[in-house]
Formats: structure tokens, sequence, C-alpha cells
């Protein structure tokens, strides 16, 4: 067996465990918390797979043969080299720690070149700012009429509403966000797949989902959990709107790959600003301190994605490492 294949197996078999333990649960986060407590995580797991299955198998026919959605038009497919398959195994480590590094940067930066990984950056950047700025104004009018952090739902048709509502919600989220992130993944396979190939990865992609809900997201649920609210159906269901539609406008905007978690980050970080702006018993004090953090490993992971591009482009490909 070449090396190049061996390389090429090791780099998407780790890529696609990154990226579904550490990116998937931004959209997958709210789902479990609001839902673990009412069915059992096998049933939540297929229904997220069963989705899976039909947005990538969508996205392999619409876009003849490629899962990508189209995502990896200005990265073309390489020889899958040694330093491929360790940038995924990073991001793997960092997520054992619960950092929500962003997959995009640490992945792709060891395919992309310096000047496409300036537009993704620049790109994921306003997606941060547009997502907090959403979120703000959005839950600025909400916290008029709701107290996320107090008020119950104690209506029976409200509950089941709400409870139906985040199983549409994370549905129209999940397909959005993997017409993103898959490009993650993919960026290991050729351009084109065939129905063989095709099959392989849906099963392997399933087969995480599962581990991923039988774990109850793992350590970068926790990322999700300590925000207001998240764990009840009407907060989920809300953050699941605004993220999807900023997703969505962005996936339509250009063929860029870009960065999910800081638009995850970004909307979250508008939320809270906007609960405790609007709840005088839920000071800033507490606030800054989460949001800080959450920004400060977003920091680390770009500059960790940053010297990995800086050490393939001008040390490692330059002498033929």
């Amino acid at each position: 067996m070449e090396l190049s294949l061996i390389y090429t197996i090791l780099g998407f078999g780790l890529a696609a465990w990154s990226v579904t333990a550490n990116d998937s649960i931004q959209c997958l986060g709210t789902f479990i918390a609001s839902k673990q407590k009412w069915f059992k995580w096998y049933i939540l797991a297929a229904s997220a797979s069963f989705a899976m299955i039909v947005t990538v198998s969508y996205g392999w026919w619409m876009y003849d043969g490629d899962i990508s959605y189209g995502r990896l038009t200005q990265i073309p497919y390489q020889e899958i080299q040694w330093y491929h398959a360790v940038a995924p195994g990073i991001l793997l480590l960092l997520t054992r720690v619960g950092i929500p590094v962003s997959t995009t940067f640490l992945v792709l930066s060891a395919f992309a070149s310096t000047a496409v990984l300036e537009k993704m950056l620049l790109k994921s950047v306003v997606g941060y700012g547009v997502a907090a700025i959403a979120a703000y104004v959005c839950w600025i009018g909400i916290s008029k009429f709701i107290n996320e952090k107090f008020d119950e739902i104690t209506t029976d048709w409200k509950i089941t509403f709400w409870r139906n509502s985040v199983w549409v919600t994370t549905a129209f989220l999940w397909a959005t966000w993997l017409m993103h992130d898959v490009a993650n993944i993919a960026v290991y396979l050729p351009r084109k797949l065939d129905i063989s190939l095709l099959v392989i990865v849906l099963i392997y992609f399933t087969i995480l989902l599962f581990y991923i809900f039988y774990i109850h997201g793992g350590p970068i649920q926790k990322v999700v959990l300590d925000k207001t609210g998240t764990r009840y159906a009407r907060s989920a269901t809300i953050i699941n709107i605004i993220y999807a539609v900023v997703l969505y406008y962005f996936k339509e905007l250009n063929n860029l790959p870009m960065s999910t978690t800081w638009v995850f980050v970004g909307l979250l970080c508008g939320r809270e600003l906007a609960i405790s702006t609007m709840n005088k018993d839920y000071k800033l004090k507490y606030v800054f301190p989460l949001i800080g953090k959450d920004f400060v490993k977003m920091i680390f992971g770009l500059s960790v994605s940053i010297g990995i591009v800086l050490v393939i482009h001008y040390i490692i490909i330059p002498k033929g490492i």
C-alpha cells in the first residue's frame, strides 16, 4: 500500500472524527441538551444520521459527485502527505480538552494557499460579527417578552409546539451546517466520488454520530450547556433558527469555506450580551468570563492553524520534508 493512500485513510478518518466531535456539537448540542431527557440517545442519533444521509447524498447528486457542495473549488485536490494527516490529529487533541477550535482553519489550512486562507479568515470574522449582531438584536426583542433565565412554559400546547419545533429547526440547521463543514472531510477525497466511496463515507459518518450521541456530546458540549437556557426547547429553537439563517446566507454568498465555529460562538456571544442587557439579575460580570473564555480558545485555535500554514509553505514543502 502506497504511503499516500495510508495518509489519505488516516487523514480522512481523523478529520471525520474531529469534525463530528468538535464542530457538529455547534448545531446538535442544543438538540442533545433539550431532548436527552425525553428520548433515548439512539433515537436522536438515528434522526441526525438520517438527515445527514439525505443532505450529503443530495449534495453528491447535485454537484456531480462532490459532497462538499462546491466549497473546495478554490482548494484543488492534492496528493495527501503526512502533514495533511497531522492537522486533524492536532484538532482531535484540542477537542479532548474542550477547546472549540475551528475545524475549517485547522484542517483546510494544511491544503489552502495563504491567499485562500486570508479570504477564509475574512469571511469567518464577518460571520462572527453578523451572527453576534443578529443574535443581540433578536434577543433584545425576545427579552421584552420572555425572560429565558426564569420564565417557564406551562401551557400544554405551547410545550408541545416548542418541543416539536426543535426537531424541525435542528434538521434545517444540521443540513445547512453540513453544506459548509463536510468540506473539511471531503478535502481528503477526490472531488468526484463514485457510489461505493459515498456509501463508505455515509456509513463511517453514521457510526461517529451514534458515538457522539452515546457520550451526550462529549467535552465540547459544555460550551453549549454553560449558556443561559440552552437546555430548554424554546431557547434551542431560537438559537437553531438564527444560526441556520446566518449559515445559509454565507453559503449563498460565495463558495469559500468559512469557520462555522466562529459564527456559532459569535451567536452565543450576542445572545448572552442581550440577555444580560435586558435582565438586571444577570450581570455583565458573569457574562464576560464566559464570552472571553470562548474567544481566547478561538484565537488559540487560529494561531495553531496559521502556524501549520507557515510551517508547511515555508519549511516542509521548500525543504522537501
